[in-house]
């Protein structure tokens, strides 16, 4: 069960982070709007009900789920770059999941969000200097406070993550 949840593995910070990293981060973002249209916007609305494991998220859900999580992850870097240490506000993914939205809108108007979505937030990542890759933030559950370099590598991974996802789910993993 663990393999299906965590297709490529749990998400392990990168703790010695070098401009390297942050451009390969930034590039898997930028590529991955690509890479969810490739996998879904051909697929029947039985095939987009298909969850990736038992008691799983269906394809169309982890794709409004991905968008919902990338507005707020750009949202908390906005927060960031513009305040000092802020504590963000964390949101409920399984309840939003559930919500009638992601039953009724389609998955096409979610895969357009996420091309503009990533398009601007890529503009964004481009443009931090060293010192506001540095800035940081609290997140009110964990009281951890994390660098948006390190952010910037957790979304990376979020997206692949639920790109392995829908591969489960087609048979493509």
């Amino acid at each position: 069960m663990e393999n299906l949840k965590f297709p490529i593995g749990q998400f392990k910070r990168t703790f010695n982070i070098k401009p390297t990293h942050i451009d390969n981060w930034i590039s898997t973002i930028e590529g991955q709007p690509a890479k969810f249209r490739a996998l879904v916007e051909n697929l029947s609305a039985a095939e987009l009900d298909t969850p990736y494991r038992p008691g799983g998220w269906t394809i169309k859900q982890v794709v409004h789920h991905v968008v919902d999580s990338h507005m707020n992850s750009l949202i908390r870097f906005k927060w960031t770059l513009t305040e000092d240490n802020p504590t963000i506000k964390a949101y409920y993914e399984d309840r939003w999941a559930t919500l009638e939205d992601y039953e009724q809108t389609p998955v096409a108007i979610s895969l357009n969000m996420l091309d503009a979505l990533h398009h601007r937030w890529v503009i964004l990542l481009k443009s931090l200097t060293p010192a506001q890759l540095k800035r940081t933030f609290v997140h009110p559950e964990s009281g951890d406070t994390i660098p948006l370099d390190a952010l910037i590598s957790m979304y990376a991974w979020h997206g692949n993550h639920h790109i392995a996802h829908i591969e489960l789910a087609l048979g493509k993993r």
